[in-house]
């Protein structure tokens, strides 16, 4: 099924998708939080193939979990979360949808210095299976932190030797973890519960002109309606790009 002729032409290159409120979701039902987590991966199937196959956006981008998220949670739920990722992933590298319309799946961040070896291999497996592939992009940010992003690219461009004169923004990016990504032309942020806000200098280099969409509905609850409301607000807002 195509889109409706009122948002088929977005002009949305590149969508990213913060979808926060699993855990509150957990507790506003009573249930625990990795309960929250696995009906976040629930809703992220639904939306992620509306996107890819319906809106046949490009590139489309998950914050899965920052770097604090698996290294200052209780262990119990951190192991979860694992076992939920690594489960999907390999989901994910057998997806005959993935195959057929020719989506490339990454997974960057600081995971490789966090993560056990069995969740290690489920991304391997993934990123390998689907690296030919050039039609649209499907990258999850795991263990990503902004900030460090940030900082590490420094430092490489210091170590490079590289002078001030040359540093331009190019010169920035292309130091950056994220630095096969474009620039981020919207990004959706759920359950911001009145308290709409970024976190961790998110992508920072690629979100200098970016829109945002604050809702507080919790991840588990943002459906097919939610996320169509949020692409309808896009088309309607004026992108000045700074000018």
């Amino acid at each position: 099924m195509k889109p409706s002729p009122s948002i088929s032409s977005l002009f949305l290159t590149h969508l990213v998708i913060i979808p926060d409120g699993n855990r509150r979701w957990a507790r506003l039902h009573n249930l625990t939080p990795w309960r929250g987590h696995r009906k976040g991966i629930e809703r992220f199937e639904e939306i992620a193939n509306e996107l890819l196959l319906k809106y046949e956006i490009p590139y489309t981008t998950f914050w899965a979990a920052s770097r604090d998220n698996l290294v200052k949670r209780s262990t119990q739920e951190v192991r979860f979360l694992y076992r939920l990722f690594a489960t999907n992933f390999r989901r994910l590298a057998k997806d005959k949808q993935v195959h057929k319309n020719k989506i490339r799946v990454r997974v960057l961040g600081f995971w490789p210095e966090i993560v056990p070896k069995f969740l290690v291999n489920a991304i391997e497996e993934v990123t390998r299976v689907t690296s030919p592939y050039k039609k649209r992009s499907l990258t999850f940010l795991l263990g990503y932190d902004g900030i460090e992003e940030m900082v590490r690219a420094i430092k490489k461009i210091i170590q490079e030797g590289i002078s001030q004169d040359e540093i331009k923004y190019e010169t920035v990016k292309q130091h950056l973890l994220t630095s096969s990504l474009p620039p981020v032309d919207y990004i959706i942020r759920t359950g911001t519960d009145n308290d709409p806000h970024n976190s961790a200098g998110f992508m920072m280099w690629h979100t200098v002109y970016s829109q945002f969409y604050f809702t507080q509905t919790f991840w588990p609850d943002f459906t097919k309606e939610e996320l169509r409301k949020a692409l309808e607000e896009f088309k309607r807002r004026e992108r000045r790009l700074g000018g």
